[in-house]
């Protein structure tokens, strides 16, 4: 009988099937860290980490790959971000889940100032999230795919 516990114990510290469900919630979710590309030259641009607040997501630029960006601050922006750094800009905010898909929130793109509405949802397999930031409706807009980091 001691040895069936210690081999159950064994088996639920190893991360037996208990860690199934959580790992495939995880993989569903937008919940961490991205790297960013720019949707014109396919380049990496930043590392955005998405985290919940109040039952919202949030995204927040964590590093950016463009030179000199520790120094820089959004000079562009329009709205309580104007002047703040890019490092630690929040460019994701309020999007809340909606099926398979997280919208109802907006994106910032610190390279012109513009704010867009934003929807996104991560792709099967959860190393991916498609990110759409649009005017109006979704059609006029553009899109971006971010790997995940951690």
């Amino acid at each position: 009988m001691p040895a069936v516990r210690i081999a159950l114990l064994t088996l639920l510290m190893l991360g037996g099937f208990p860690a199934l469900p959580v790992r495939a919630a995880d993989s569903a979710s937008p919940l961490g860290l991205w790297k960013t590309f720019d949707d014109k030259t396919g380049n990496a641009r930043a590392m955005v980490r998405i985290y919940e607040q109040d039952g919202k997501l949030f995204g927040r630029i964590e590093q950016s790959f463009t030179p000199g960006a520790e120094q820089r601050v959004c000079a562009v922006c329009t709205d309580k971000r104007k002047n703040q750094p890019i490092i630690g800009l929040v460019i994701v905010r309020n999007m809340r889940a909606d099926g398979g898909e997280y919208t109802g929130g907006d994106i910032l793109d610190p390279e012109s100032g513009s704010v867009y509405r934003c929807k996104m949802h991560v792709e099967p397999g959860g190393t991916r999230l498609s990110v759409r930031g649009y005017i109006g409706f979704s059609l006029l807009g553009r899109s971006q795919t971010w790997q995940r980091q951690g």
